[in-house]
């Protein structure tokens, strides 16, 4: 194929592909995640005594303090004040469940700064994504040095959200704030710890058939900018509900990489099972949101989560590289075959996606649909005035959105 021939975008990935090595996971992961920054939570170390430790990773790495636009949730039995949830307040429900920020996955490059710079100055887009692979190879050894530590002396966990998120009531005594130990998958990364948060019913609540969702959020978002959807999935849904951070965001440690992401799902699936689920993993449902599809996927089909509860994929692709071109000549480049994963999914599977959607075209939900094997569909929804990252927007839309899912979880109480 000849790089003239090519559309702007293909030329790029040729050329990248190229100066990489022929890496395919360095370009899937330098096209594909987008960790926010800053990101819109933070981890505060407690120690053994409760004491909260000072000179964390983020101070000793950027110039710029975010302490004054955090606000402190108490994990457990703290005296910091309760927020009680409240039936019918549907305006806070509403307004915090746009909170998140999420972009689709391999559309974006990195933009020039060249604001200030000179034409000898400026950076070409190779030189920035060489800068940025190098910049999260620092950040994940910083990381897991702190980590190590951490471990080693029984530092526990405090979260701490950003102040100009706008939050649904929740009960604080309700939140597990952890970090999940998981093996990169090149094994020259070493391990990591995943920033995991879990917003779990108070007991006398809990029945013998409380669900457990596994989210795994969209691309240009963290736990944080997630909470007000988890807590409203929780308690309206009356299950635990669990999202995680990827390698490479927030407070987890690691790098982006498609094969990282396989590692975290597994990672946290096997914690849950054994710490949320009561080792029931007809009990767990997998979220997959957008890139969250890719992992999710992947599990739903592997040996190891066999039995599981059921799948939600919301915007769900392909594959990454058919979100560009549906066309197979980078098929060598692909990323997330979720199209001939989810052929052998082993559990019951709800997708949903718009009909505006111009990020990820809504044929991508449809045939991700049509091959799910046939005992497993359950009914999709596909949003008729709603496109990629507004589907849950609206009083009415957010309502509707909750019902459908509570439709999936009766459908698998009588599958069981």
């Amino acid at each position: 194929m000849c790089c003239c021939c090519c559309p702007p975008a293909i030329s790029a990935l040729f050329c990248l592909w190229f100066r990489s090595g022929c890496r395919k996971s360095t370009v899937a992961s330098t096209l594909t995640f987008f960790p926010p920054e800053p990101a819109l939570y933070k981890y505060e170390r407690v120690t053994k005594d409760g004491r909260a430790l000072e000179g964390d990773e983020q101070a000793t790495t950027s110039n710029d303090s975010d302490g004054s636009n955090k606000r402190e949730v108490q994990n457990g039995d703290g005296d910091d004040k309760k927020s009680e949830p409240t039936e019918g307040d549907s305006t806070s429900i509403e307004v915090a469940a746009t909170s998140s920020v999420e972009e689709s996955p391999m559309t974006h490059l990195p933009e020039a700064e060249t604001k200030g710079q000179t034409q000898e100055q400026m950076k070409s887009p190779m030189e920035q994504l060489t800068d940025q692979a190098e910049e999260r190879r620092k950040r994940s050894k910083v990381r897991k040095a702190r980590d190590d530590v951490d471990v080693a002396v029984g530092v526990t966990y405090r979260l701490s959200l950003d102040e100009r998120l706008v939050l649904p009531p929740y009960d604080q005594n309700s939140i597990q704030a952890v970090k999940v130990p998981v093996q990169a998958a090149n094994k020259k990364d070493g391990d990591a710890l995943l920033a995991t948060l879990i917003y779990k019913l108070p007991e006398e609540q809990v029945t013998e058939n409380t669900k457990t969702i596994i989210y795994s959020h969209g691309n240009a978002t963290d736990i944080g900018a997630m909470f007000p959807i988890q807590v409203i999935l929780a308690l309206s849904l009356q299950c635990h509900v669990v999202v995680y951070d990827y390698s490479g965001y927030g407070e987890s440690g690691g790098v982006p990489d498609e094969h990282n992401t396989y590692q975290d799902i597994e990672a946290v699936y096997q914690y849950v099972l054994k710490n949320v689920a009561s080792n029931k993993p007809g009990n767990i449902i997998l979220y997959g949101q957008s890139v969250g599809s890719g992992p999710c996927c992947y599990l739903a089909c592997s040996a190891s989560a066999e039995k599981l509860g059921g799948m939600i994929l919301h915007s769900p692709f392909t594959s990454g590289m058919r979100v560009l071109t549906p066309s197979r000549a980078l098929a060598c480049l692909d990323i997330y075959p979720n199209i001939d994963r989810i052929k052998n999914a082993k559990c019951p599977v709800m997708v949903i996606h718009g009909v505006l959607d111009q990020e990820v075209d809504i044929s991508h939900g449809q045939e991700m649909h049509e091959n799910v094997p046939r005992n497993f569909q359950r009914d999709p929804w596909w949003v008729p005035d709603r496109g990629h990252n507004d589907i849950t927007e609206g009083r009415g839309k957010l309502a509707e959105y909750l019902q459908r899912l509570r439709s999936f979880l009766a459908s698998l109480e009588n599958t069981n």
